[in-house]
């Protein structure tokens, strides 16, 4: 095979990577515009609709702290074949569903097999790739993640303005289909028999275990999973501080969501570019310190000058563009820390992040929705304890997990 061949491979293995990472958010955000057919549909309330999302991200966390550990001792290619199919036939199953409670319980599994594909991409990357790759190539699949959640809710607003909600199902069945097969033409196992970690899941899941006592590791995997707090806080309540708030139409907010989207796009461009020049323990700290400085500011100009619409914007795009840095900085380390055991790592880190996303998101609604603050403040909370995580654990002066020194 010939060097252009070989180049042009990796390309299309990545591109079915970073699509693989996009299933959980577009199957979190694709329905959303349809929770108010769902409810009259299922003669159910809206609370009640609202925990199909709450099945789903628990299923996601379930599932990768799961399916993660497995892949160490089974290999990934049998599990992300597994996975996207599942995907499809229980996609199929939640269009279908009867009624609310079949739903919830449908969207459960669907979090669960649609965590195999966003916890094994990150594995597969730590077998395939070394040294300077590796941070670029996690920066695309946190790209990814940041334009999929912007896109998924344009698509299933326009599958709505045709079809019914459970076409949305639908499509995310049909989705699933073409991840299987792009899995099956472009997705060969990176993990071979004598790499696989003996001792059976038995010992894969000690394995995993002794991953929780590396200090290191567990502060990037805390600072992720913070970071997500602050990022599914702002998910959860920006719709409320921009539209009911500041008085923005529904196009203005979605212009305001896109925006932002792009900064995490571009910070993730940006620290791509930067890991050439600059250890990605330097980086994750500037990532940290650019989210505290944005949601300290946000908090202290709210409460001296009371809700404006221009700082919380540009407060919250500064916010959104050191996640955008955070994310794949924090995946390198932790990656490269657990790459004794990648599966149980990408497990670890991923578990967390939708853990304390799931945890935080409906905290931000039960201090009330009259004020930014209370987004403001949890954003807040979330981006210190990340900080005292990364002083702490992480210890960025030591370089631990850095791709330029070796691993602890």
């Amino acid at each position: 095979m010939t060097l252009l061949q070989t180049a042009g491979r990796a390309r299309g293995l990545l591109t079915v990577l970073a699509c693989l990472t996009a299933v959980g958010p577009l199957a979190i955000d694709m329905y959303v515009p349809g929770f108010p057919a769902m409810s009259r549909t299922l003669h159910t309330s809206s609370s009640a609709v609202q925990l199909t999302l709450t099945a789903f991200l628990a299923g996601v966390v379930v599932g990768q702290l799961v399916i993660g550990p497995v892949s160490d001792s089974l290999g990934r290619r049998r599990l992300l074949i597994g996975g996207c199919a599942g995907f499809a036939a229980v996609a199929l199953v939640c269009a279908f569903a009867p009624g609310i409670g079949a739903l919830i319980a449908a969207r459960f599994l669907l979090g669960i097999v649609g965590a195999a594909g966003m916890v094994l991409a990150r594995a597969v990357i730590t077998d395939r790739f070394h040294g300077p790759e590796v941070p670029r190539h996690f920066a695309l699949l946190s790209q990814i993640m940041s334009v999929a959640p912007v896109a998924a809710p344009v698509i299933g607003a326009a599958i709505l303005s045709v079809f019914t909600w459970r076409s949305v199902f639908g499509a995310l069945c049909l989705i699933g289909v073409l991840l299987l097969l792009a899995v099956l033409v472009m997705v060969p196992e990176s993990l071979p028999p004598e790499r696989r970690h003996s001792g059976g899941l038995a010992g894969t899941f000690h394995a995993m275990g002794r991953l929780t006592s590396n200090r290191s590791f567990m502060g990037c995997a805390l600072v992720l999973g913070l970071a997500s707090a602050a990022l599914f806080s702002y998910i959860s309540g920006s719709s409320f501080v921009f539209e009911r708030i500041h008085g923005a139409s529904p196009a203005l907010y979605s212009l305001i969501f896109a925006v932002n989207a792009i900064g995490m796009l571009l910070a993730g461009a940006v620290f791509s570019r930067l890991t050439h020049r600059i250890r990605v323990n330097t980086l994750l700290t500037a990532a940290v310190a650019v989210c505290l400085a944005g949601t300290l500011a946000e908090v202290l100009l709210t409460m001296a000058l009371g809700d404006g619409f221009a700082a919380s914007w540009i407060c919250l795009f500064v916010v959104l563009c050191g996640i955008g840095m955070l994310i794949p900085a924090t995946m390198t380390l932790g990656q490269n820390l657990g790459r004794a055991t990648p599966g149980a790592a990408s497990a670890l880190l991923g578990g967390l992040q939708f853990l304390f996303g799931a945890i935080a998101s409906p905290v931000v609604g039960l201090f009330g929705e009259t004020s930014s603050l209370p987004m403001a403040l949890v954003m807040l909370v979330a981006a210190a304890l990340a900080a005292l995580a990364l002083i702490v654990l992480v210890r960025p002066r030591h370089g631990h997990g850095d791709i330029r020194t070796p691993t602890d």
